[in-house]
């Protein structure tokens, strides 16, 4: 799993520092020029924090020349609701026309269908609870067997991230990752010296907090 980085300092260096690869991650909120304009990126909508049309469709010019090398562009959406998200999605499809969009997944997901047919990805967004549980997981299952990419945001901590890596998606971004090297040191640590990395401090109230090992045994799917 690679991971996708918005943040000023040299990719290359953090790459070597998380001992994966290391793509550039775009948002309206920062307006970063790129460090390296050959490589991939991805593109976020920065609705987490709060999101601005005006910002997004800037961002989006910028990056026009390099549309081919765009592996997603997060659809705006509403941080823990589904319905809201997909509401979201289908006003601005037409507009990203032309982009690999990606549906962002949330809260209540399971009860709604998937823009599969025109979405060239997911992105595994929603509450820490949500996302960590194993109706997320079988999105991102379902993103493997229907070939299409797989991001997931919010991933600080070694244990998230062997969890996903372990799932299968195939990129990640986190914005204490994208700030801090002990952040990116503790991925490199637990890749090499692999540990049992879920403890309940980790992901306080979700059911596999001390159950996930980082050895490479992960269950197929996590009880409820």
């Amino acid at each position: 799993m690679l991971v996708m980085l918005d943040t000023p300092q040299d990719l290359d260096v953090c790459a070597s520092e998380l001992g994966c690869e290391v793509e550039q991650l775009f948002t309206p909120l920062t307006r970063r020029n790129p460090q390296q304009p050959e490589r991939h990126f991805g593109m976020d909508n920065g609705a987490f924090a709060r999101f601005e049309a005006k910002g997004f469709l800037t961002m989006l010019a910028k990056h026009e020349p390099r549309k081919d090398l765009c592996r997603f562009v997060a659809a705006p959406d509403v941080v823990g609701c589904a319905r809201r998200t997909l509401e979201c999605y289908r006003h601005w499809q037409s507009r990203l026309a032309g982009w690999p969009v990606a549906f962002v997944c949330q809260d209540g997901q399971e009860d709604i269908d998937i823009p599969w047919d025109t979405c060239a990805a997911v992105f595994i967004g929603g509450t820490t609870d949500w996302k960590m549980g194993r109706h997320a997981a079988a999105i991102v299952k379902a993103s493997n067997a229907i070939g299409k990419w797989c991001h997931v945001g919010r991933v600080n901590t070694p244990g998230r991230f062997e969890y996903f890596d372990a799932l299968g998606a195939d990129s990640c971004d986190g914005t204490g990752l994208a700030q801090y090297a002990h952040m990116r040191n503790k991925i490199l640590t637990a890749t090499t010296a692999p540990r049992f990395a879920f403890e309940a401090k980790d992901e306080p109230g979700t059911h596999y907090a001390s159950q996930v090992p980082l050895a490479g045994s992960f269950p197929t799917e996590h009880a409820t």
